[in-house]
């Protein structure tokens, strides 16, 4: 699988340190899918290809439950693993840092602000593998992972109670699916999120209607 990426050399090397965990939504074919994403947005807004390939590898380095308490702490821990990787393939500290930051700054339960290039093209490329049809089919595979239901027999757009993704999976997309269109940090993540919001919209209203 190696030699899909840019730079097999790196990639062999890290491959092996970029699950302590996996399942089929963050597993190498999400990798390989978030990579593309990464070269789409980098050939027109620029970017250290070598950065952002780390980062790509490195960024689910380390598992958290989404139903866990430290689940927003996932992405500082996969950084501080991905620091000690790259130590120890001779990355001085100023490079791996850059590295570390995109991958903290890739997650939407961290909360963290991405302030260089490298990481707004890495946040927007893992966030468009959310997204779009890719995303719908995601969600969903979570969803069976945590034994939740498709949706409210009763109320399935939540018209009478409170939104409950962990509950129900069609809740999710109201929750985060259907608003992280908005919430792109480069041009070119904006422009190929439209594409797959509208997807995960019609999917949505689709299904509302097909149910009832």
């Amino acid at each position: 699988m190696h030699r899909q990426f840019s730079n097999p050399a790196l990639a062999e090397a890290l491959l092996p340190h970029a699950f302590d965990a996996r399942d089929g939504a963050h597993d190498e074919a999400h990798l390989l899918r978030v990579w593309r994403n990464v070269l789409r947005i980098s050939d027109i807004e620029g970017g250290d290809l070598e950065i952002l390939l780390a980062a790509t590898l490195l960024h689910d380095g380390v598992w958290i439950d989404k139903g866990s308490p430290q689940r927003g702490m996932a992405s500082r821990f996969a950084a501080e693993k991905a620091r000690n990787v790259l130590s120890d393939l001779g990355w001085n500290a100023e490079r791996s840092g850059q590295v570390c930051h995109a991958i903290e700054a890739h997650s939407f339960s961290a909360g963290i602000a991405p302030q260089s290039l490298e990481a707004r093209i890495l946040q927007d490329a893992d966030r468009l593998d959310s997204i779009g049809f890719i995303g719908v089919a995601r969600c969903f595979y979570v969803a069976g992972l945590r034994r939740s239901s498709i949706c409210d027999a009763v109320d399935p757009p939540a018209r009478h109670r409170p939104l409950d993704d962990s509950r129900f999976a069609l809740d999710h997309f109201r929750t985060k699916l259907m608003t992280l269109g908005d919430r792109f940090c480069t041009a070119t993540g904006a422009r190929l999120a439209a594409e797959r919001s509208a997807q995960i919209e019609a999917f949505y209203h689709g299904m509302l209607a097909e149910i009832g």
